[in-house]
């Protein structure tokens, strides 16, 4: 039984009333009055307040709906309660005549008080007989819905990977942005240092040849760490030397200068030497400018690198939403694969990335943006097949004129029963809520789109995707 809130109106409509109401019905609009009446007077009218509910997510669904005025909103509750679908005054709606729809998707509420004409499947054979027009009318609006429906879930789809991009792209841009951050904070805090150190150097009034010998043995130091590194067992026991032999002439601040020295390299000879030709306090104050000035350089090199990794990050993702292009575009595939790969970064911890790319593959002509879609969809499809753990193989070939692209996992497979089933629209594996089920379906559309072929052939350990484009798609035919 259908669990609705509304209920009769306490005076019943006259059916020339609610005849007159259904000439507004987007799909009943010409009908003749007769068959008007008929409707009426066959017909449940009801009525709801804003706020009632007219149906519930999972009811059978047993009534046409004639919507005569005010709106219904159908809301899904799986996943988190979301707006799917609004019915408003002038539509017909609910299950109708030849629809397979068993249950409603949705919660049905009156969003505003709420006029219908309900009419119960059992009447739906005498209806067509008496009706004959409604048969075209009912297909008409069956094909309608299901464009809309589809359409409603694709933004959803949409907005899913939207949201999926950008949490792997803040994920990406948090490590560099907070390294880079981090390393202008400390390199503020130095150069602020380094000026007090050269104030500390002048006072010592140091003559032209200790100053060249200070220059001498920092360039000594600098080609030292060219040269080689040092292990950390041998950087340890170093600095333990060196912070003793700093205390013990009295160096402030040993905590840190003595930790940059042995990463240099400095052993205590090299402190000896440089105190051979200066007085103490000027071997103090040369180590601590020194040692700021090397932390320095480090703390630059972390920013630039961080910057340049969050423009390669940019960059990325200006190639994976082909921005700046014209719709239709020369499209690098291979640049497009590793763009894709670079959004999902933050999940391939344990996944082992294998290319194989041919050299100086061509172009082909087609809409970038539809296609790194497909090559995501693939992707995530990979990556949740491994599960934290194997391997992905990406493959791009040229096979006559055609551009062969293969996504390979080492993930369990997918079963023998349900290959012939992933590309159907709203099929999925996952428990409800988690997917939509549209993602390798609209991936078949888009590579059908390029006048190009989607196939799959998988086995436990070995499941390949394997996608071909005419490299001119307006020649493929």
């Amino acid at each position: 039984m259908l669990r609705i809130s509304a209920r009769p109106p306490a005076v019943p409509t006259p059916a020339e009333e609610i005849a007159e109401a259904l000439e507004r019905i987007g799909s009943l609009q010409g009908l003749p009055l007769e068959d008007r009446l008929w409707l009426a007077r066959h017909g449940e009218e009801v009525e709801a307040e804003a706020g009632q509910a007219l149906f519930e997510e999972g009811a059978p669904a047993e009534r046409m709906i004639l919507i005569l005025k005010g709106d219904i909103h159908v809301r899904r509750k799986q996943g988190g309660a979301r707006a799917f679908f609004v019915g408003r005054a002038g539509q017909m709606t609910g299950l109708l005549p030849f629809s397979r729809m068993t249950s409603y998707g949705g919660q049905g509420v009156a969003i505003t008080p709420v006029h219908a004409l309900l009419i119960h499947k059992s009447l739906f054979p005498k209806m067509l007989e008496a009706i004959p027009s409604m048969t075209q009318r009912v297909v008409t609006a069956l094909l309608e819905r299901v464009r809309e429906v589809t359409r409603i879930e694709q933004q959803a789809e949409k907005l899913t990977a939207l949201g999926k991009l950008a949490g792997n792209l803040a994920h990406e841009l948090n490590n560099p942005a907070s390294a880079a951050s981090r390393a202008a904070a400390g390199l503020e805090g130095e150069l602020k240092a380094i000026r007090a150190n050269r104030f500390l150097l002048i006072r010592q009034g140091l003559t032209e040849k200790q100053i060249e010998g200070i220059e001498q043995w920092e360039a000594s130091m600098l080609r030292r760490t060219a040269h080689g590194s040092v292990n950390a067992a041998e950087a340890i026991a170093r600095e333990e030397t060196l912070r003793a032999w700093l205390e013990w002439r009295g160096c402030q601040d040993v905590w840190e200068v003595a930790p940059q020295l042995a990463e240099q390299g400095v052993t205590v000879a090299d402190l000896e030497e440089l105190s051979s030709f200066l007085p103490l306090e000027a071997v103090r104050v040369s180590l601590q400018f020194f040692a700021r000035s090397r932390r320095s350089e480090r703390l630059v090199a972390t920013l630039s690198g961080s910057t340049a990794r969050i423009f390669e990050l940019i960059s990325a993702i200006q190639t994976y939403s082909s921005m700046d292009r014209a719709p239709l575009s020369e499209v690098d595939v291979p640049e497009a694969l590793d763009a894709t790969l670079e959004m999902f970064r933050s999940r391939l911890n344990g996944i082992g990335i294998e290319r194989r790319y041919e050299k100086d593959l061509p172009r082909i002509s087609g809409y970038a943006s539809e296609l790194n879609q497909v090559w995501a969809a693939l992707m995530e499809n990979a990556l949740d097949a491994l599960d934290g753990a194997g391997c992905i193989r990406l493959v791009c070939r040229l096979e006559g004129e055609l551009l062969m692209v293969e996504i390979h996992d080492t993930g369990p497979g997918i079963p023998t029963e349900i290959q012939s089933r992933i590309f159907e629209p709203f099929f999925s594996t996952r428990p409800p809520g988690q997917a939509l089920g549209l993602g390798l379906d609209t991936a078949m559309r888009t590579v059908r789109m390029h006048r190009g072929h989607l196939n799959v052939c998988s086995e436990p350990g070995a499941t390949c995707f394997r996608v071909s484009l005419p490299l001119d798609q307006f020649q493929a035919y």
